[in-house]
C-alpha cells in the first residue's frame, strides 16, 4: 500500500512527505493513504464566498408577504457543473424568528465560471409552497441540499424537508437548476414504513468521474446512496426518486460506520457531498461532530465542533468498510468557520464538484456563511494540521 503522507505518534515530530509544518502531538494520529481526496486548500482572501444579503426580496407564497429571504444566514451548500459553469445551491434563512431551525429555509442558486467568484440569483429556486409537499416543508422549509447530475443532464437534489416536527429526506429534479419538480420523501414507498415517522437527513448519492464530468453512477445495477447522521446507512433505487433502505439480518436499518468515543466524530457521522466511485473504492466524505461531553470527546478539538472525515467502501460491496481516517482532513480554523449562529465552530461539507481538472469542496461555516476549498491533483497540499492536545 502506498501513502501520500505518514504521521508518527507520541511526542514525535509529525512529518509530511509534502513538507508540512512540523508540530508536536502526543496522541496517535492517522496514516493517510492514497485513497483519500485532498488536501483541500482555502484560496487566499476569497472566503467566505456567499454571505447573508438584506437587499434581496421574495414574495412568500405561503404568507403572501415580501420577505428578505436570505437576510439571516446562508450556509450548507451543494454544487454541480452544467456546461462550462459551476453552480451552488445554498441554504438561506430569513429572519422571521431567532434560533437554529426556527426560521424558514429556502434554496438559493449561484453561478461561477471559476468556482470561486459567484453571481447569485435574486430569488430562491426551491422553497416551501402551497403544493403537494406543504405538510413536510412548512413552516421550517427546505434545507441542506446535496445535488448531482445524471449522464443525460438531469439534476437531482436531495434535501431535508422540515415541518418543525420530523425532518425527512426529500428529492427534486430539474433540467436547468432553476425550475424544480418535487417528488416528496424518498422513503415514502419503501418497505420500511417506520422511516416516514423517524428523523432522517443527509443523502450522499454515489457519483463517478466520466469524460471529465462528475455524474451519478450505478453500483451492481442500482443507484446507491449513503445517508444519515447517527451512523452511516445506505439505500438503493431504480429511478432516483423511490428509495429502499439497506436492512440488516434482523430487518433493521444497517449501519456501516458509527460514532466513535474519543474521536472527532464521537457525536455524529453525518454524510457530506455525493460519494465518489474511484479505482480504490467508494469514497465518502462526511461531517463528524465532536461530543459535548468531555469524557466522550476528542479533547484536541472544541466540544461540539464539526470537522470533516473520509471513509472508503468496497466498490463491489458498498456496505463493506475498507478504511476510515481517524482524524479530520478539514476542521474549523478560520474566524468565519468559528463564529456564527453555531458557536462551537463548523466546516460542514456538502458540495463537491470536479471542475476544470480540480476538485472544489463547498461547505457551511458555523451555520452562517458559505466557503470553498480546492484540491488540485497536480499541486497537492496537506490536510488541515492537527491541534496540540489540550
Amino acid at each position: 500500500m502506498s501513502y501520500r503522507k505518514l504521521f508518527f505518534a507520541a511526542s514525535l515530530l509529525i512529518v509530511s512527505c509534502r513538507g508540512a509544518n512540523e508540530q508536536k502531538e502526543d496522541k496517535l494520529v492517522q496514516i493517510v493513504p492514497d485513497w483519500t481526496l485532498g488536501g483541500f486548500e482555502r484560496p487566499a482572501a476569497v472566503n467566505p464566498i456567499i454571505v447573508p444579503d438584506t437587499t434581496t426580496l421574495f414574495k412568500d407564497p405561503m404568507s403572501g408577504n415580501m420577505l428578505k429571504w436570505e437576510e439571516s444566514d446562508t450556509f450548507n451548500p451543494g454544487s454541480v457543473v452544467k456546461g462550462d459553469t459551476l453552480f451552488v445551491l445554498y441554504r438561506a434563512e430569513d429572519n422571521t424568528a431567532t434560533g437554529i431551525g426556527l426560521r424558514t429555509s429556502r434554496l438559493g442558486l449561484a453561478s461561477s465560471v471559476d468556482g470561486i467568484n459567484f453571481t447569485r440569483s435574486p430569488e430562491p429556486v426551491l422553497f416551501p409552497g402551497d403544493d403537494s409537499q406543504k405538510e413536510f416543508e412548512w413552516p421550517g422549509g427546505v434545507e441542506d441540499p446535496r445535488v448531482a447530475v445524471t449522464e443525460d443532464g438531469t439534476f437531482v437534489v436531495f434535501y431535508t424537508q422540515w415541518n418543525r416536527k420530523v425532518p425527512r429526506l426529500g428529492v427534486a429534479t430539474s433540467k436547468d437548476l432553476r425550475k424544480w419538480t418535487k417528488h416528496g420523501p424518498i422513503f415514502a414507498k419503501s418497505n420500511y414504513p417506520a422511516l416516514m415517522e423517524t428523523s432522517h437527513k443527509s443523502a450522499s448519492i454515489v457519483t463517478t468521474v466520466k469524460d471529465d464530468k462528475l455524474v451519478i453512477a450505478k453500483i451492481n445495477g442500482k443507484y446507491w446512496m449513503y445517508w444519515g447522521e447517527h451512523g452511516v446507512k445506505g439505500a438503493t433505487s431504480d429511478n432516483l426518486v423511490d428509495w429502499e433502505p439497506v436492512l440488516d439480518q434482523n430487518g433493521e436499518l444497517q449501519k456501516f460506520i458509527d460514532v466513535r468515543p474519543g474521536y472527532f466524530d464521537s457525536a455524529l457521522t453525518e454524510c457530506g457531498p455525493p460519494a465518489v466511485l474511484t479505482d480504490k473504492g467508494i469514497l465518502l466524505l462526511y461531517n463528524g461532530k465532536n461530543e459535548n461531553k468531555q469524557e466522550l470527546a476528542d479533547t484536541r478539538f472544541n466540544l461540539g465542533t464539526y470537522s470533516a472525515g473520509q471513509v472508503l467502501f468496497d466498490k463491489n460491496d458498498p456496505t463493506k468498510v475498507l478504511q476510515r481516517l481517524d482524524t479530520p482532513f478539514m476542521r474549523p480554523m478560520e474566524d468565519f468557520e468559528k463564529s456564527g449562529q453555531y458557536v462551537d465552530g463548523t466546516v460542514f461539507i456538502q458540495g463537491l464538484s470536479y471542475y476544470k481538472s480540480k476538485w472544489f469542496l463547498y461547505y457551511g461555516c458555523a451555520d452562517s456563511k458559505v466557503a470553498v476549498a480546492v484540491y488540485d491533483p497536480n499541486s497537492p497540499t496537506d490536510f488541515d494540521p492537527l491541534p496540540s492536545s489540550k
